[in-house]
């Protein structure tokens, strides 16, 4: 199939333009926000609330997306991403309208349910449509989104706050919605078995209610309460106890919710474990470099970001770059590139900690996240190329949860390190000196990710299949031919 079999003006062009829209929706708000928080305190005020607007989205995206993944095998991707999209729609005018910071946290609450929808979903019906060798070539597509959302995130949040029209950051989502929704709505089909189904409520309120617990007590570890308090046992111990009823339900249940077989199987067990440890470095990166730079060396948040910038660059670089690469010499030697990437970038960071300059720090960012995009990615598409259409959603699914999961523990894990080093130096948060040793420290604790992440991909079994398999027609109810 030629190129133009694919592009956006094939006869899937269309569902391709969809996913890239709804895609873009999650991509931007994931950046829009952080640079327009303080124009949004000086409006409603809040700012010991406002670290909220950023935990509450993570955690009801987080929470939802192995029911959303679940539902979008049973009954379907359409109903489950246009229900998303409209959820998010509506959240968003629902924040552009909020009256004080509760109203605001509550809405972003709702606004995460939606997005729990989107992410997972587009890049299953991507995985339905195209086959594997196919997907080598859309992956530059999608590379494409994450790297304009990178730049026009944060341009369009600090455009806004200059403005003092924070509440437009929320109302950009309604075209964004409208077009992704029309276009799904129009040209995406879907011929789906017509079976009942067994809905699985038991099982889908006890892993809510259990990734809720876990999740608060890892986001407010440290900060709403001690690690060591009755608060922090008795919400750890009250998640465990609700995981353990969890697997006890999903054992006996006919259709479960995120079935066991997700974390016995030896490559998707690996590739969520690849997933869990890319989820911690990027965010002990993206939480420490600005403020590194910004404090310990003094230039300004706008240079601090663009640093940064770099590895959300190239990220999508090597995401677009990985298609060809793993027709070539397959999954698993692809993601080991990657993985030697991130630990080289990160090794980078830690040595040079006590150091800080703008151009290494974006130099070592960048090369970072091509390592993230020559590990996330073919790790992802092997285990959705690993199982049927049946089985894409709730696979893909667990990808990105495990992701949100790594996140929350980097933030935890890292984030107590950072704090155990300025509290060995003082306390002072503003002291460049500090910053810097606790920034280190976090680099350094970044380097035991890195190489975590490359064990994980050296788990991953070696591919056994057909190469000649990647070019065969794929519809949109088939599964993708195995091959690994």
């Amino acid at each position: 199939m030629t190129e133009n079999g694919i592009g956006l003006r094939s006869e899937r062009g269309p569902i391709l333009l969809a996913t890239m829209v709804a895609t873009g929706v999650v991509a931007i708000d994931a950046t829009v926000l952080s640079t327009a928080v303080p124009a949004i305190v000086a409006d409603v005020g809040g700012f010991a609330q406002f670290p909220w607007l950023f935990s509450i989205y993570v955690l009801t995206q987080s929470v939802t997306v192995p029911v959303y993944s679940k539902l979008a095998d049973q009954i379907g991707r359409k109903r489950v991403i246009l229900f998303g999209l409209s959820v998010f729609l509506l959240a968003s005018i629902l924040c552009g309208f909020a009256w004080d910071m509760p109203s605001l946290i509550a809405f972003r609450a709702l606004q995460g349910i939606g997005a729990g929808a989107i992410l997972p979903i587009t890049i299953t019906i991507v995985g339905d449509i195209y086959t594997l060798e196919e997907r080598a070539r859309v992956q530059g597509y999608l590379a494409s989104v994450w790297a304009i959302a990178a730049v026009a995130g944060p341009t369009l949040g600090g455009l806004f706050a200059t403005w003092d029209a924070w509440r437009g950051i929320f109302f950009i989502n309604i075209p964004l919605c409208a077009v992704a929704i029309w276009l799904l709505a129009r040209d995406y089909h879907e011929t789906l078995e017509r079976r009942r189904h067994r809905i699985d409520y038991a099982g889908a309120v006890l892993l809510t209610a259990s990734l809720t617990l876990l999740l608060v007590g890892l986001l407010e570890g440290g900060n709403g309460w001690a690690w060591t308090s009755v608060t922090s046992f008795t919400v750890f111990g009250a998640g465990i106890l609700l995981i353990v009823a969890f697997v006890l339900v999903e054992r006996r249940a006919a259709e479960p919710v995120l079935p066991l077989w997700v974390v016995s199987r030896p490559l998707l067990r690996a590739t969520n474990l690849v997933g869990l440890t890319v989820g911690a470095a990027l965010i002990g990166l993206t939480a420490f470099v600005p403020t590194y730079l910004v404090v310990g060396l003094g230039v300004s948040e706008l240079v601090g970001g663009l640093a940064l910038a770099t590895l959300t660059i190239g990220w999508p670089i090597a995401a677009s770059l990985s298609g060809r690469l793993y027709l070539r010499i397959g999954f698993r030697s692809t993601a080991l590139i990657g993985g030697a990437l991130v630990v080289l970038g990160t090794v980078v960071l830690a040595l040079l900690g006590p150091f800080p300059a703008v151009w290494t720090v974006a130099l070592a960012a960048f090369v970072v996240g091509l390592g993230f995009g020559f590990s996330a990615v073919p790790t992802l598409v092997a285990a959705q190329a690993s199982v049927g259409w049946e089985e894409r959603g709730v696979v893909t699914g667990t990808s990105m949860f495990t992701r949100s999961v790594g996140q929350a523990l980097g933030a935890a894990v890292l984030g107590a390190v950072a704090n155990a080093v300025i509290a060995a130096n003082g306390g002072d948060e503003t002291d460049p000196a500090t910053i810097v040793s606790a920034s280190t420290a976090v680099f350094a604790g970044a380097v035991v990710v890195a190489v975590m992440l490359l064990a994980f991909v050296l788990l991953m079994p070696r591919e056994r299949g057909d190469r000649a398999a990647a070019s065969e027609p794929s519809s949109a109810t088939g599964p993708i031919p195995e091959v690994s």
